[in-house]
């Protein structure tokens, strides 16, 4: 690009020349930002920071803490709790919401954030990243409570995330289309590097933990034998795999070059839909991918449509390029 579009420069041109925000929601998204930069400054320091290594607690869905989960959830609570932008907060990482204390302004909208998503990468210095999304509090309701924060996908105002990678890049919707932002660390700030990200319909990579293969159910088996069969095989195409375990790397892979991402139901637990988490992970990823071109189902619906019954509910995902989750989902509508 010619000239530099600092992240708060393509803000104010959303709320003021586009009017696509209001004044509120482009102070809470530069305040997330602001978190996300010192996460990064964090997840860089590796060991010479002493936030390597497990913490020895488990968060709510009983999964063993990495000590830069607990710093990361931190961070952004204390970065957002003051600024009187939010009436609450809720992250995977903790039992039940934040609610803004009183000593502070409470505003208008809700946060919900993944800290730092794809943990088991942190000590082998592999992608991670951070997911948030962003919703309006429900007019009507006094104060503010869990059932506030159960809205569907598709209500979403706002929703991104940050990648802790080579570069670190800030990905962001707020309804018209997909901006990407590196941070340039000798300014300090986001700078747009790509507007109107778009996923392209066709596909020849996908990403999913082949290891579960024996678990999963007769659709994801069907397409996945597809693929490998290759150009001999019915698609009469080859594809490559690749998985990174950080849900936010293979989505930025995605968003970048295409592909389809897949995190089914598999049978060792059949009474959990899904291992991701509806509200801090599919949702906000399900938007973006949307807003590029693509699409996002469970197999069977779209993930924006899906109304939450819980905090920690969980989903099974197919995401990525438009035909190959429309593929994926017939064969789930033909059993």
């Amino acid at each position: 690009m010619s000239q530099k579009v600092s992240l708060t420069r393509y803000l104010v041109e959303q709320q003021r020349v586009d009017g696509l925000i209001p004044a509120q929601l482009r102070l809470l998204l530069e305040v997330v930002a602001r978190a996300c930069k010192h996460i990064s400054q964090s997840v860089n320091k590796g060991a010479l920071g002493d936030i390597l290594g497990a913490a020895q607690t488990e968060n709510v869905q009983g999964e063993l803490q990495k000590r830069l989960d607990i710093i990361a959830n931190e961070v952004l609570i204390e970065a957002n709790e003051w600024g009187g932008h939010l009436a609450a907060m809720a992250s995977e990482e903790m039992d039940s919401i934040y609610v803004v204390p009183n000593r502070y302004p409470q505003g208008e909208y809700l946060l919900l954030f993944d800290p730092l998503d794809g943990s088991s990468n942190i000590d082998v210095n592999v992608s991670i990243g951070t997911i948030f999304s962003v919703l309006k509090k429900p007019d009507n309701s006094a104060g503010v409570s869990e059932q506030d924060f159960l809205q569907a996908g598709a209500r979403q105002v706002a929703a991104g995330y940050c990648v802790y990678g080579p570069q670190t890049t800030l990905v962001l919707t707020v309804g018209d289309g997909v901006a990407m932002f590196t941070l340039d660390r000798e300014q300090g700030s986001f700078v747009l590097t790509q507007e109107h990200v778009r996923v392209p319909a066709d596909t020849k990579e996908f990403a999913i933990n082949m290891s579960n293969m024996r678990h999963w159910d007769e659709p994801v088996r069907r397409y996945i034998d597809e693929c490998l069969a290759g150009q001999e095989g019915p698609r009469g195409k080859d594809f490559n795999m690749r998985w990174v375990a950080s849900m936010v790397a293979d989505v930025h892979r995605i968003l970048t070059r295409g592909g389809i991402f897949l995190y089914p139901w598999d049978k060792r637990e059949p009474n959990k839909p899904g291992k991701l988490r509806l509200m801090y992970e599919a949702n906000p990823m399900s938007w973006l991918i949307e807003q590029a071109g693509g699409a996002a189902t469970n197999g069977r619906e779209r993930i924006l449509d899906l109304q939450p019954t819980k905090l920690h509910e969980r989903v099974s995902v197919v995401l990525g390029s438009k035909n190959e989750v429309e593929r994926v989902t017939s064969y789930y509508a033909a059993l």
